[in-house]
Formats: structure tokens, C-alpha cells, sequence
């Protein structure tokens, strides 16, 4: 008798964003930047929601709303007409072309596009300081938004940079971050003495101050000039076990110019920050900074404090994909169990980086699940029966329904105030992390109790 094949199911409530959403997010940190979907309306739309609703920030995202006949005869015209227009309301800098599903299915070439508005409208690019064009393929049918992020900065890098002024300058990629988290970054790399380039920087771009008249163009982001300049760094540090497979900034500089490169895991919890800081240590032949010795000190004490709570609790996690690697890691030095650790990408490196993390720690890895939608996670959940659930905002009715705590991190953080704000790396972000974690377990013990626990 043959076996029945697996019924299809549709993506139910994904764990995973739109692949150009994530290009857009990656070009708005770059200076004078204005992101541009080559595609509908409501692409644009739905993107400049969803960031919005979790940086709390005005984002503009230009569009080239094709509408029917567009996807017939081609988007052409309309890209053009609508670069046109972007350069003479907004005169930016650069201009971040990403294209949508609905492009990348017409057939649409959109480098070829770009080529000829430079050669149509010469005129008007010159009266608008030549800006940059940059194009990055984002088809969402492809990737997810993460993917999206990594390829615009790729992109940026494969059609801007050049070396030929060699710097004692380092390049900073760290992949989407928080404002806070680029922060930071931006004070470690000034106590280790280090001059760098962070690119994408949306410490100031995606979390400005209030102004009393509106920028068009927000100020903030990395400076184009610094950009063109990353070929000739000395080296390039980049953050992320999840795409030394796949191209990457870091790689393409030291494919074209062979600019050193080190690659280590976003610096979550005590063991992969310790990496990062030798890394920092070696490029800059001197010793951590005591500051930072004293915040690492101080994370120890509060590990040993706090054990006690957090021992043997399990946690389902969910996220991008080098999210979900950098709390693995975290989870596991503190004391708290991964039992599910689930993203809605691919995931090609995701089991063994899992694996890698929980070595000599975990009696065996968690649950790993890659490519996973929310009603996925819930039939694995359920079984687990989690103590925590750990992850955005799209997780919080499967934490209702559980009936347990969602720790919110990542993005897109919709229920909460300053999901922005939230640091996590390095020594203190951990601390940060830490001191939720354990206040969550707390508060949950003390609101399920009859007798309240005034004192634990």
C-alpha cells in the first residue's frame, strides 16, 4: 500500500517578515538615506507599519506603485518617474532600490532601469549632488527579512566601497541590532581606542531625539564617505554564525580588496561577548578596559545571585536566526533549558550553531526547528510545556494560550513600549536580559500563588 502524501498547510500567523523589509531597514542606516520598493503601493505600506509601530520613528519608503498595466508591459517608467520625483522632493544622498516579489516575478531589470535614469536624467542628478543609487534583489518569495537586511548591506558594500586610501580604520558590521545595542557598540569600540565604520549605524536614524521642525532626511546613520572608504579598513569584524555560508559584507571586502576578516556570534551572555572583547583586545593590543572588566565582574555576581530562580526552567525561543543562536547561548549559561528553538528561516546553520553553543553544557541540544510558523511552534510548545517563552511580539497569543510569560526581544516588538530601546549584547546587555528573566520568573511565581510570596 502506498504511503499518502503529506497534505499541504499554509503558513499559519509566519515566523518570519518580508525579505525587502528588512533592505529598508538596513538602507535607513545610512546617512541621507531614503529606502525605494520598486513594486506596489502596498508593499511600501505595510512595511512603513510595521517599523514604525515598533521604532515609534516617522519612515518614509518610497515606492514606484505599480499598479495593473505596469505588470504587464513592465515597472520601468514607473521607477524612473518615481526616482525622479524622490530627488527633487527629498535631494538624498542615496537611494536604496529593493525589489518585491511582484517585480522580481515580471521579470523586471531593475539594475538596467537604474543605468538608464542615470543616463536620462544626468541633468537632474548633477543639480541633486550625484546621489548614490544602490539596487539589492529582495524577492520575498526567496528570503525572509533578515536575508533582505544582510543582502542591502551587501549590496552597499559590492557597489560603494573601494580601497583606495588605506585607513587604520576597522569595519563594524553587526546585523540588525537595536538602536541601544549600536550604542553601545559605538562606546566599546571608543574605550578599546578603535576608530571604525558600523555599517548599518541606526543608533540616530531609527531612534532620533524630538525636533522642533521636521527632517525630511533624518540625521544620523553612516556616512557615505566612510562607506567608500571600508576596502582599504585593516579589518572587518562581523557579527553572526548564520551567514559565513552565504555572501556577506566581510567576505566581499576580502574577496575584492583582502581585507582581513573575523567573524564571531552576536556577543549575547558572558561567552560570546569574551570573544568579541579578545577580538577587540587583539586589534587593539591593549588590555579590556576596566570598566568593562567591572561590568563583566558584576554580571558573575549577579549570575551566582540569581541562580537559584532561573535553574532548570525551560524556555521555547523563536526569532531571527541569529537571535534565536545568540539566547541559546545565553539560556544556557545562566541555568535556563532551551527545550525549542524555532525560526522562520531556512535555517542552514542554524542546528549546528545551536549545537556549537550548548556544547559542553546541555546534556543534549534543544528541539531545533528552522523554516517554522507560529502554528508549528504551538504544536511543539504544547508537548514541551515551557516555563518561558522568549521572542517578539507575533508570540504573544501562544503565550496567552500556554498560559506562560513572554519575554519580549527582537523585532517587531508591537505591544510594548521601546522594544527599540532594549540592549542585549555585551556585559551589560546581559546584565539587562539577566535582571528580566529573573524578575519574570518572580513576578509569574508570586501572581500564581495564593499566598503572594511578599518576600522571595
Amino acid at each position: 500500500m502506498k504511503a499518502q502524501a503529506q497534505h499541504y498547510v499554509s503558513t499559519t500567523n509566519s515566523c518570519k517578515l518580508c525579505k525587502p523589509l528588512g533592505a529598508c531597514l538596513a538602507f535607513r542606516g545610512i546617512e541621507g538615506s531614503v529606502p525605494f520598493l520598486h513594486g506596489s503601493q502596498g508593499c511600501a505600506t505595510y512595511m512603513r507599519r510595521y517599523i514604525i509601530s515598533h521604532f515609534r520613528e516617522p519612515m518614509d519608503i518610497a515606492s514606484s506603485s505599480l499598479g495593473e498595466k505596469s505588470a504587464i508591459y513592465g515597472g520601468g517608467p514607473n521607477l524612473k518617474l518615481g526616482l525622479r520625483n524622490l530627488m527633487i522632493k527629498y535631494r538624498p544622498r542615496l537611494v536604496g532600490v529593493a525589489t518585491t516579489c511582484l517585480t522580481e516575478t515580471i521579470g523586471d531589470d531593475t539594475p538596467r532601469y537604474v543605468r538608464e535614469f542615470k543616463e536620462e536624467f544626468s541633468e537632474l542628478i548633477d543639480n541633486c549632488e550625484s546621489p548614490e543609487l544602490v539596487t539589492v534583489s529582495t524577492p520575498s518569495y526567496c528570503g525572509a527579512h533578515m536575508e533582505g537586511f544582510h543582502a542591502a548591506v551587501n549590496s552597499v558594500i559590492d557597489q560603494l566601497a573601494n580601497d583606495y586610501d588605506k585607513t587604520d580604520s576597522l569595519n563594524i558590521f553587526p546585523g540588525f541590532v537595536s538602536p541601544e545595542d549600536t550604542r553601545y557598540l559605538k562606546e566599546v569600540l571608543s574605550d578599546f581606542g578603535l576608530t571604525s565604520t558600523i555599517l548599518p549605524d541606526i543608533s540616530e536614524t531609527l531612534d532620533a531625539p524630538a525636533l522642533e521642525h521636521y527632517e525630511k532626511l533624518t540625521s544620523g546613520g553612516t556616512r557615505i564617505e566612510d562607506i567608500r572608504t571600508m576596502g582599504g579598513a585593516r579589518a572587518s569584524i562581523e557579527w553572526g554564525r548564520s551567514i559565513t555560508d552565504s555572501p556577506s559584507p566581510a567576505k566581499t571586502l576580502m574577496d575584492k580588496f583582502g581585507v582581513a576578516m573575523q567573524c564571531v556570534g552576536l556577543p549575547m551572555g558572558l561567552r560570546e561577548t569574551d570573544t568579541f572583547f579578545q577580538v577587540l583586545e587583539s586589534l587593539s593590543g591593549m588590555a579590556t578596559p576596566q570598566k568593562h572588566s567591572l561590568e563583566r565582574g558584576r554580571l558573575v555576581d549577579a549570575y551566582i545571585d540569581g541562580h537559584k530562580y532561573v535553574f532548570a526552567k525551560t524556555a521555547v525561543i523563536y526569532g531571527e536566526e541569529d537571535l534565536v543562536i545568540g539566547l541559546t547561548s545565553f539560556l544556557a549559561e545562566i541555568g535556563v533549558k532551551p527545550v525549542l528553538v524555532a525560526t522562520g528561516t531556512s535555517g542552514k546553520r542554524l542546528r549546528k550553531s545551536i549545537e556549537e553553543v550548548c556544547s559542553g553544557i546541555l546534556d543534549k541540544p534543544p528541539l531545533v526547528k528552522a523554516d517554522v510558523d507560529f502554528y508549528g511552534i504551538a504544536a511543539d510548545a504544547h508537548k514541551l510545556s515551557p516555563d518561558l517563552l522568549i521572542g517578539n511580539s507575533k508570540g504573544y497569543r501562544l503565550s496567552k494560550e500556554l498560559g506562560v510569560p513572554l519575554i519580549r526581544i527582537g523585532f517587531p516588538i508591537h505591544d510594548r513600549f521601546g522594544g527599540h530601546r532594549l540592549l542585549s549584547i555585551g556585559y551589560r546587555g546581559a546584565q539587562n536580559l539577566f535582571d528580566i528573566i529573573v524578575n519574570t520568573i518572580i513576578e509569574t511565581k508570586q501572581e500564581s500563588s495564593d499566598i503572594g510570596y511578599g518576600y522571595i
